[in-house]
């Protein structure tokens, strides 16, 4: 019991004596970090594309030929490039949103 008491009056007395306060030099390179993350995901995004191609292309002459095992391996190919651009689309909008909100800290 007096075990509680002693804990309790430790992380109050923590919390009062803590200062929090956002550091606002940490977003100091958000040009370049924003540059950075654009470049990677228009690659990313180039890439998923260059995917959905060629996954379309051989999912079409995969089923026209007779070969369902090439098909379907095509047709998932084609579900994990949309995936791929429509998470990099997102990922762009996240670290954007991100960084905005550094800015007006």
């Amino acid at each position: 019991m007096r075990a509680d008491a002693h804990l309790n009056t430790m992380s109050a007395t923590l919390l009062i004596g803590m200062d929090a306060s956002p550091d606002f030099g940490a977003v100091g390179g958000a040009g370049d970090l924003r540059a950075i993350v654009g470049a990677l995901l228009t690659y990313g995004l180039i890439i998923a594309v260059l995917m959905l191609v060629i996954s379309a292309t051989t999912w079409a002459i995969a089923s026209s030929s007779g070969s369902w095992h090439a098909a379907q391996k095509a047709k998932l190919g084609c579900f994990v490039a949309i995936g791929g651009a429509a998470l990099s689309g997102a990922a762009l909008a996240w670290a954007n949103w991100l960084l905005d909100i550094g800015a007006h800290l």
